[in-house]
């Protein structure tokens, strides 16, 4: 068997245990953690196509969040529209948003970027908390806005079990991984590359680095905004400090610097690593020592710089390839992820 067989083999494996897990996990509490795992290594994924190939580090994607979570419901709520369409509106709303933003903001460099795209999802943070009404729309202010269950099934993206909506978010993490596997493979990918490490000598070799940018922006911004439908969905239940919060935005670069941002696997496996982490933090420790996960969250970053600075991806890439080289000596290495 070559290498590349090996690799069909283990994305297989890995296919089928995640497509079976529900089989085999009853409990509603550890299926609620799953959806919330798969959640999250969506996010940083939607995060990791500016934040990892663009090279720049956004420190607002909270407000995408927040504006496909608000889009959605009020969409659902006021008008009947189903959530699958808020879903998509809320999406190219963000996505329209994303562009305003990097605009401007691109020209900044360094911590002058993530400073300023942090001010813009606390502004818009607190814009919702304060208004109960925007033109025809209703926000609610500080007490968010609830979906009754009472209309369950598909259509309405609303179930009685945990198992439809491990399905959903399995398969939207499933197809952004796809995309951000043809993107790194593209024109687009190798010129995010370039402008993200090298911007003055990719503008001289004729790459347009601030359309780059801002495609690569607008397509993070719209799939964040679905992710955002979706959690509002699961929820049920959204508010300002829930879905359009600074512990968000810090979450999802967390685990992207942590995995391994600018590669493809590494969000997904610092949300492995991490999210458990917080979960149970938050369930064992929540009253006594609230914000406790973002304390652990900073220690394990601080030593991932210091001992990895290319995230645990690297050292996981490297040990996997090693287990290749024994099973399929001799032949080529592929490009690792």
């Amino acid at each position: 068997m070559t290498r590349r067989h090996y690799n069909k083999m283990a994305a297989a494996i890995v296919l089928i245990l995640a497509f079976g897990l529900p089989l085999v996990v009853r409990s509603a509490t550890y299926l609620h953690i799953l959806v919330l795992l798969y959640f999250y290594a969506y996010l940083t994924t939607s995060w990791n196509l500016v934040g990892g190939f663009a090279g720049v580090l956004p420190l607002g994607h909270a407000a995408f969040v927040g504006i496909g979570a608000y889009t959605s419901t009020i969409l659902y709520l006021q008008y009947g529209i189903s959530p699958w369409i808020g879903m998509l509106v809320g999406g190219v709303l963000a996505s329209f948003v994303g562009v305003l933003i990097g605009l401007p903001t691109f020209k900044m460099r360094g911590a002058y970027f993530a400073l300023a795209t942090l001010a813009f999802a606390e502004g818009i943070r607190v814009m919702v908390e304060n208004i109960d009404r925007l033109g025809p729309f209703v926000l609610n202010g500080p007490r968010g806005l609830q979906i009754p269950p009472l209309k369950l099934g598909l259509g309405n993206l609303v179930f009685a079990s945990k198992e439809p909506y491990y399905y959903i978010i399995l398969l939207m993490l499933l197809a952004v991984l796809a995309l951000t596997w043809v993107i790194a493979r593209s024109k687009l990918g190798y010129y995010l590359n370039a402008g993200g490490e090298e911007p003055d000598a990719a503008m001289a070799l004729g790459v347009n680095v601030a359309r780059s940018k801002l495609t690569a922006m607008a397509m993070s911004s719209f799939l964040t905004a679905l992710a955002g439908a979706f959690y509002a969905q699961f929820t049920l239940y959204i508010h300002p400090k829930s879905v359009i919060s600074l512990d968000l935005s810090f979450e999802i670069a967390f685990i992207a610097l942590i995995g391994g941002r600018g590669s493809i696997a590494g969000p997904v496996l610092g949300a492995l690593l991490l999210r458990p982490v917080s979960d149970f933090s938050r369930i064992y420790f929540g009253d006594t020592l609230p914000g406790l996960h973002l304390v652990i969250f900073g220690v394990v970053l601080i030593l991932v710089m210091i001992f990895q600075p290319r995230g645990l991806q690297e050292p996981l890439t490297r040990a996997y390839n090693r287990l290749l080289d024994r099973l399929a000596p001799g032949q080529t290495k592929e490009l690792g992820t």
